[in-house]
């Protein structure tokens, strides 16, 4: 007998049959990941129903599987998010938030952190760092949906770029980061706070992380920055008319830096940048602390006109 041509044609059917055995084990792979999904059990929940166990990843639900398809490993993936906290800031509507952190350094906030996140020893460490790294969810403009280009204020407000080379709040996935300063963290009525100063963040936004700030690593003084490669310097100076003034002393009482937070506000021009040259009798408004804070421009100064009630 020929071994060498008995070999040779037996090799089809060998490869046939390995790849049957293949298929064969694949298939039995998915019936085995379907009868761990029926388990019931936290874990198989978790794992094949995406319903979250808090402060977890879920994956898709066993039911999007089709059993015409053979069993892949990069399955679609939808990722479930928890907020660990909510921010409490002055910042009650998007116009007038600062475009960046640190730019008004009187802009302070709490950091809430909420159940079961609310525990000492999860922040244990975290006093000894002075500045904190906050991830939240742009949650008020999540619902607008994303752009693939938008226009940077720093670029006058005309000019576009793609929306990963921005920090606009229209993203595919709309998550914000700040670096803000950690000034003390208490208990509160019960509540585990963080205070924090030069906030850029709307009041009531959900946090998703907090990870402290390491100079060594975080600070790169040689690195570039595109079109926004240096600080924006002040671009309106601010005054009070005499009512503003008497209005801001009676509610300095209640917040102390609140001349220094307006100010600071106000001179960065939070106006669109494709806006600045409308007429100076137009008054603007914006939603601070429980005030509606009042202005116009002229020339190159912002004049506080009136500090009033919210309606």
């Amino acid at each position: 007998m020929n071994l060498a041509r008995l070999s040779h044609r037996q090799t089809p059917y060998c490869n046939k049959h390995l790849a049957q055995k293949r298929e064969q084990a694949v298939d039995a792979a998915l019936r085995k990941h379907r009868n761990f999904c029926a388990l019931p059990n936290e874990q198989s929940s978790y794992l094949c129903t995406g319903t979250p166990i808090p402060g977890k990843v879920g994956i898709m639900p066993a039911s999007s599987y089709d059993d015409s398809v053979p069993l892949k490993t990069n399955l679609p993936m939808n990722i479930t998010l928890s907020p660990i906290g909510t921010i409490h800031s002055p910042f009650k509507e998007k116009f007038g938030v600062p475009r960046q952190p640190g730019i008004a350094s009187a802009a302070r906030a709490t950091l809430e952190l909420l159940p079961p996140y609310d525990r000492e020893e999860a922040l244990e460490g975290l006093a000894g760092f002075s500045h904190i790294w906050v991830l939240f969810v742009f949650h008020a403009t999540a619902a607008q949906g994303w752009n693939p280009t938008v226009r940077p204020p720093r670029l006058g407000g005309n000019a576009r770029v793609g929306v990963f080379a921005s920090r606009s709040t229209f993203r595919p996935n709309p998550i914000g980061m700040s670096v803000v300063e950690l000034d003390g963290i208490t208990r509160e009525d019960g509540k585990l706070v963080l205070h924090i100063k030069g906030a850029d963040i709307l009041d009531g936004t959900p946090v998703l992380d907090i990870k402290p700030y390491v100079p060594y690593a975080d600070s790169l003084p040689d690195a570039r920055g595109g079109f926004a490669d240096s600080a924006p310097g002040n671009r309106l100076s601010v005054q009070f008319t005499a009512a503003a003034e008497a209005q801001l002393a009676v509610r300095e009482l209640e917040h102390p830096q609140l001349r220094e937070l307006i100010t600071q506000v106000l001179s960065a021009d939070p106006r669109p940048a494709y806006r600045d040259d409308e007429a100076a009798e137009r008054i603007y408004g914006m939603r601070l602390f429980d005030f509606d804070l009042r202005w116009r421009v002229e020339g190159n100064s912002a004049v506080v006109v009136e500090l009033r009630e919210s309606m």
